[in-house]
């Protein structure tokens, strides 16, 4: 433990009431799939509103691939709270199909049937529709029907001061607190690939006819024995102008002027694809990425968007307000896809990697010891002595993270004191557990379940989703929550048909627009 770590952890415990006010919130992915377990084909239940408006249950890339979304908590029971009670909607919304609990996929259709998300002729969700496709063309689909769970979370604004972060604005201080914050993410996210990574196989189906230097566990599934995320591997995901964009983290104004010249720089095999087949839209712009959500990373510096808003402009003018956590797989042991305990676990671990030590990037503000860490642990986590690689050292990943787990440890303690809530702490014990016994991790307890029930992943996963759903339908909605959910679902839907009798202009002149938004970020 350093000085400075020491401090700041001395400034927060005399001031607890700080941590009082931090926000989480979940957006939780999932597959619809029909009573088979393959994929549905069927357009997205207007039972549950429209997947463009409603502000709770929407679509990613696919027109399967569900999306459910919480408001922000200052308590993770309310958290856990909200999003099992959106569960429960959508469960006793779907009719004959289940939400599928995993993140690999189901069985999916042929490549060029996974029906790509659709939201209406307005200009805003042509806007989505559009930019889908062009995932589609630069990735392929099967790829995007990989499921996560994201964890945005936000501290007290005052929480900056107490730790001192430099600045000469509050805005910029803030912004250099998440950007610290996201360094240390970096350097330690192994740890919760480790702990909570629960992707090791997947079906056979998934990488058409390749087997992607997987093992065989049956002849339906894939696998790797120490793996604890495939869904965060390089697997399946190859593509060479995502692979050279190198994000800084060392300030914002680097990453976010980055990210813009990504989004302003045309690459060779996109313009050959151009953005319009046979007079239709393709894809937003032929640039190395289309937007800038498309770059893929296991977390991100966010902020709320005005209307027509670009997040590369609000970022820079108006700083960084949160950060979104995008490396956590579905936890298919828990209906929610997250347990209460890991939730606490990552709001320690958040305050870990904002109060501790972080030094800036050598490697052009990328750190490529912390990607390579991260690589072996989502394809080797478990495996028996294991090493990682620390400033150029090796050291042995159960060495590393039971001193990590110490750090941890006083930052829970402060949520603890901070809340009145002593979950914290055994939220943190229950994580040492697994450092001295891999096979108590989710990964290892999902390979252990298909080997010893000579289940395939494909019926496993089956299996849960309709236990699952069945629960969820069983607990069912009470009467307020019946009345609430019908009149947002009424709400979304009203909304949708006004966006697309309001429209003045055409989608050629709203996509011009869109791409006039584009502002370049201000040096602060």
């Amino acid at each position: 433990m350093t000085a400075l770590f020491s401090q700041r952890l001395a400034n927060l415990k005399a001031h607890p009431n700080i941590l009082r006010h931090s926000l989480r919130g979940i957006e939780k992915e999932g597959l619809r799939v029909d009573s088979g377990g393959e994929l549905s084909m069927q357009p997205h239940p207007l039972s549950l509103g429209s997947a463009l408006t409603h502000p709770r249950i929407t679509t990613d890339y696919s027109e399967a691939l569900l999306e459910l979304i919480t408001g922000t908590h200052d308590r993770v029971d309310d958290l856990i709270a909200e999003i099992n009670q959106i569960q429960r909607i959508v469960a006793c919304g779907l009719d004959g199909e289940v939400m599928w609990n995993h993140s690999m996929p189901s069985i999916l259709p042929a490549e060029a049937d996974i029906p790509i998300a659709w939201y209406g002729t307005s200009n805003t969700g042509m806007l989505k529709h559009v930019y889908r496709r062009g995932l589609a063309e630069r990735y392929g689909k099967t790829m995007q029907c990989i499921a996560g769970l994201h964890y945005n979370f936000s501290f007290d604004e005052t929480i900056w001061d107490l730790l001192d972060e430099s600045g000469n604005s509050q805005k910029n201080k803030r912004s250099a607190g998440y950007i610290a914050l996201i360094r240390n993410f970096t350097r330690y996210s192994w740890l919760l690939m480790y702990l909570f990574g629960s992707s090791p196989a997947l079906s056979r189906d998934f990488l058409r006819g390749n087997t992607g230097g997987l093992k065989e566990l049956d002849d339906q599934t894939l696998y790797l024995p120490h793996a604890t995320s495939l869904r965060m591997s390089d697997l399946g995901y190859q593509n060479k102008a995502q692979s050279s964009l190198k994000p800084c983290y060392n300030d914002l104004n680097t990453f976010l002027q980055r990210i813009y010249d990504a989004v302003t720089t045309p690459w060779s095999a996109y313009e050959t694809i151009g953005t319009h087949r046979d007079g239709q839209w393709i894809q937003l712009n032929t640039n190395i990425l289309q937007i800038e959500n498309e770059f893929y990373s296991s977390i991100r510096p966010k902020r709320a968007t005005g209307r027509c808003e670009r997040p590369i402009t609000a970022l820079s003018e108006r700083g960084v307000q949160y950060i979104e956590v995008r490396c956590l797989d579905i936890d298919p042991f828990e209906p929610t896809g997250i347990s209460a305990q890991t939730a606490r676990f990552v709001d320690a671990f958040l305050l870990f990697c904002a109060i501790n030590d972080s030094p800036l990037f050598g490697d052009n503000g990328f750190c490529s010891e912390s990607a390579e860490n991260f690589s072996t642990v989502v394809k080797r986590g478990r495996e028996p002595g294991l090493q990682l690689s620390l400033n150029g050292q090796k050291i042995n990943l159960q060495d590393w993270a039971n001193d990590l787990l110490d750090q941890i440890s006083t930052c829970a303690d402060l949520y603890g004191q901070a809340l009145e809530d002593h979950e914290y702490k055994s939220a943190v014990d229950a994580q040492r557990a697994k450092v001295e016994n891999p096979a108590l991790t989710p990964s290892a307890k999902l390979l252990d379940t298909l080997q010893s029930q000579h289940l395939s992943f494909q019926q496993y996963a089956l299996q849960t989703s309709r236990s699952h759903a069945d629960n969820l339908r069983r607990i069912g909605l009470s009467p307020e929550e019946l009345k609430f959910a019908h009149a947002q679902v009424k709400q979304s839907i009203d909304e949708q048909k006004s966006l697309e009798l309001d429209a003045t202009e055409s989608f050629d002149e709203y996509v011009a627009r869109f791409h006039q938004a584009l502002k370049a970020p201000k040096s602060s």
